[in-house]
């Protein structure tokens, strides 16, 4: 049986939660939301071409020059030649500043949503997150995409491992139940 009113309230919360991150960042960093995802993409990943950074923020080609223009333009990243005729995409310090800085303003912004919650309540959501996340993962099977903003080692923290990638894991596996029985 679906429930309307539960879909509901999580599409109301997703977008607060949105709004509420994405505000902070874009006011910490002075960049698009894209920019932002690219700053923390290429922090993590420095040396990604146009292209392939653009794949994992969700932009194509064209669009995803025009955001590394942008983004060069203000110093934070800048365009390094690589093998086989590609650039690749490298955070100038600024840039690595502005990633950190990304960091901060995301968790300073969802911080007080889950501190809302008690120790208990916030397990439970957790382990919530973890199946709705693999729910998504099914939905859009590209956890660049899903985890363009994350922040790596906090998913990791406490020995906790990243419901994205063991959703992806458990499909690459061809093992969908363990994915979703485990949580």
């Amino acid at each position: 049986m679906h429930d309307e009113r539960l879909a509901n309230l999580l599409g109301a919360l997703s977008l607060t939660v949105r709004d509420l991150m994405l505000g902070d960042v874009l006011r910490a960093t002075g960049t698009s939301a894209s920019g932002a995802a690219a700053i923390k993409v290429a922090a993590t990943e420095p040396g990604l071409s146009v292209t392939e950074l653009g794949r994992r923020i969700g932009l194509s080609q064209p669009a995803a020059a025009r955001m590394i223009d942008a983004l060069e333009a203000r110093g934070l990243a800048e365009r390094r030649p690589a093998a086989s005729r590609s650039v690749a995409v490298h955070l100038t310090d600024q840039g690595r500043q502005a990633a950190e800085q990304i960091r901060l303003a995301r968790i300073q912004a969802l911080l007080p949503l889950s501190d809302s919650l008690d120790e208990n309540e916030r397990a439970v959501l957790a382990g919530l997150f973890d199946k709705l996340l693999d729910a998504a993962y099914d939905r859009l099977p590209d956890s660049e995409l899903l985890c363009r903003l994350c922040d790596g080692p906090a998913c990791l923290s406490g020995g906790n491992t990243c419901p994205v990638s063991d959703a992806r894991n458990a499909r690459e596996a061809g093992d969908t139940r363990e994915a979703t029985d485990e949580r």
